[in-house]
């Protein structure tokens, strides 16, 4: 069976070590967990996000990269053209451009899934419907959001 491919933005990372969300943390470890079922993503941006977080967590987040052996995307121009039609549209606002090109690259590259558990811009109905709509107007297939909770199996 053909591995799903699935982009991790950096919430992602980040409640790894929210022990003040236990049931998303707990969620989000048992993911990591799974990780081996899926063809894992990251992209450029999740690695400068992941840049602005303080010692000791940075270094935990990037070990978990490492460890994981999670292969990096690279941000090209058609990712930043999607992500500024997600804008123009509406779907997200221009100061979270980096929510934009989360769901751009994931796009772009053809993913299946986008995982996060950013409830604000990316996991929201209206985001899932209205990327879909942007994504088949500019040639790109559709991408599933969800978060961890979606796609862990009950073990």
């Amino acid at each position: 069976m053909k591995k799903l491919r699935v982009y991790l933005d950096t919430t992602i990372f980040n409640f790894v070590f929210a022990d003040d969300a236990p049931v998303e943390r707990d969620l989000t470890r048992k993911f990591f967990s799974q990780i081996s079922h899926f063809d894992v993503f990251i992209s450029d941006i999740v690695i400068e996000e992941i840049a602005e977080c303080p010692a000791p967590k940075r270094q935990k987040m990037m070990d978990l990269i490492e460890k994981y052996n999670i292969q990096e995307l690279s941000l090209d121009e058609a990712s930043r053209q999607l992500a500024i039609k997600y804008i123009k549209e509406g779907i997200i606002p221009a100061k979270y451009q980096d929510d934009a090109l989360h769901i751009a690259i994931a796009s772009v590259n053809e993913m299946d899934l986008l995982l996060s558990w950013n409830f604000q811009h990316i996991v929201k109905l209206k985001t899932k419907r209205e990327s879909v709509g942007v994504n088949m107007l500019m040639g790109y297939r559709s991408i599933e959001i969800y978060t961890p909770r979606e796609v862990v199996e009950d073990v």
